[in-house]
């Protein structure tokens, strides 16, 4: 391989830079957390951009993870809970809504998606107490609510699931990366994330539902159709992390697969999502450690995957020539210790973890972690190959019908790897830890690969000194 650097987009301060870039008609659009861009695909040039406020404050976490587009518009969330609409020519907004559920500690990173004449979208925040997390379809033209989906409704149902201290408020079930639309049959599917408080699930007996689940959602009405609860009883903060990825094997099944923070690659039957999404197979992705080891308030007692281990904000990618399935992934281990039963609930929207340490302090020393690249048989699980890297794999795993697969680890390395027997063919140093989109696309009759480059701050501690968009041609 000859990839050689073509151009690249510096945005003005280093950022949480998680985007996942879209390549429309020579045009890369992209996000940061306060900010939307279009560039030049082929030569960076800038075209457009437009601000949006962000939230200060402490534990404030500001992530964007993209746009989606529909007919000449992009969409995004913001950190205050906005959803928004830009024109894709110019950036002007073309409407803005506030989503019913915004306050403290609410928030859109995700990036939305726009289908049939919809865009739908969710809110995080469901680690902070009080908040729980929902899913929206807005009218793509006007920014109406279409409706509403409560991933925990208050209902005599759902409130038996959750057997809770009086006073104590339901809390979790934060939308945190993309849902997936099944255009054939009109169903969404929705990864719902952790229970709260994420640690002490004395706090909250029961099957705490519908947290940590794949929730398959009706998408002209929002009613549920089907869910999926990969992590019951939670007390590790296992909530589902990655956008379900729609796919139909070589051998003809209709599948999600589901790559999250658990450690596991989960593939779920959806056939007949009318019946149920049951689980077909799960593969590990990470080192398991202490798993069924109940945490204690006397002692830390330490676990792997650990908070931020597993597959975060980036699934699973699909090559379907080679019916591979393929997962990038977080190995670095938690410690922990929780708090006393009798510790006050948080104010609304503060963190509410459950335990002594704060939230800097859970994970191991940065020393132990690192990474995993594997590539799985989409019909039957079984592991390919695997590859270890020095340091986390946060960034898009990105196959291509050349045969190719591209990933990235926070120490700053681009990687090429033969994606039918993970030989490394080419690898770049870009000095910054990548933890964003990684995409192919053609502009001007050229194929070109551009990278989101400049994550890390709060949880990732490695030093960013610049955000930017590197493009990538052949000579």
């Amino acid at each position: 391989m000859r990839l050689v650097r073509r151009c690249e987009f510096a945005l003005p301060e280093p950022t949480s830079f998680q985007t996942g870039p879209l390549a429309i008609d020579g045009t890369l659009y992209f996000t940061s957390p306060g900010a939307s861009y279009a560039i030049d695909a082929a030569t960076c040039k800038e075209r457009w951009r437009a601000t949006h406020p962000v939230p200060t404050g402490e534990g404030v976490i500001s992530s964007n993870r993209g746009f989606a587009y529909l007919d000449g518009v992009l969409f995004r969330g913001t950190m205050e809970g906005h959803v928004v609409a830009l024109s894709a020519s110019d950036g002007s907004t073309l409407w803005d809504v506030t989503i019913p559920d915004a306050g403290p500690g609410v928030s859109i990173p995700m990036a939305p998606i726009a289908a049939d004449g919809k865009v739908f979208i969710g809110n995080a925040g469901g680690d902070r107490a009080n908040v729980t997390g929902h899913a929206y379809a807005f009218d793509a033209k006007t920014g109406g609510m279409l409706w509403r989906f409560e991933v925990v409704p208050d209902t005599p149902e759902v409130r038996a699931t959750w057997k809770m201290p009086p006073g104590h408020p339901l809390s979790g079930g934060g939308l945190w990366t993309s849902m997936t639309y099944d255009e054939i049959t009109g169903v969404l599917y929705a990864p719902s994330g952790n229970p709260a408080p994420d640690f002490d699930r004395e706090l909250r007996q029961g099957d705490n539902l519908y947290v940590n689940s794949v929730l398959a959602l009706d998408g002209r009405t929002g009613r549920l159709v089907a869910y999926n609860q990969l992590v019951k009883e939670d007390y590790h903060d296992w909530g589902l992390s990655g956008p379900p990825a729609l796919v139909t094997t070589a051998a003809g099944k209709r599948i999600v697969a589901s790559a999250n923070k658990d450690g596991v690659l989960s593939v779920l039957d959806r056939s007949d999502v009318a019946k149920g999404i049951p689980l077909l197979f799960g593969q590990p992705t990470t080192t398991h450690r202490n798993v069924d080891v109940p945490v204690s308030r006397e002692k830390p007692t330490q676990f792997c995957p650990g908070m931020f281990g597993g597959s975060e904000w980036n699934g699973a990618a699909f090559h379907p020539s080679l019916n591979t399935l393929f997962v990038g992934t977080v190995d670095w281990c938690s410690q922990i210790t929780l708090a006393p039963m009798d510790a006050p609930v948080p104010k609304t929207g503060d963190l509410w973890l459950g335990i002594r340490e704060p939230m800097n302090k859970v994970m191991l020393p940065w020393s132990t972690a690192r990474g995993w690249l594997t590539a799985f048989d989409a019909d039957t699980g079984a592991v390919r190959w695997k590859l270890e890297v020095p340091k986390p794999i946060v960034a898009a795993v990105t196959p291509t019908a050349g045969g190719l697969v591209f990933a990235a680890d926070l120490t700053g390395k681009l990687y090429a790897h033969d994606a039918e027997n993970g030989r490394r063919l080419w690898e770049d140093d870009l000095g910054q830890p990548l933890g964003g989109g990684i995409i192919t696309y053609r502009a001007g009759g050229q194929q070109f690969l551009a990278a989101a480059v400049g994550n890390g701050g709060g949880v990732w501690p490695v030093p960013v000194t610049r955000s930017s968009v590197v493009v990538y041609a052949l000579p």
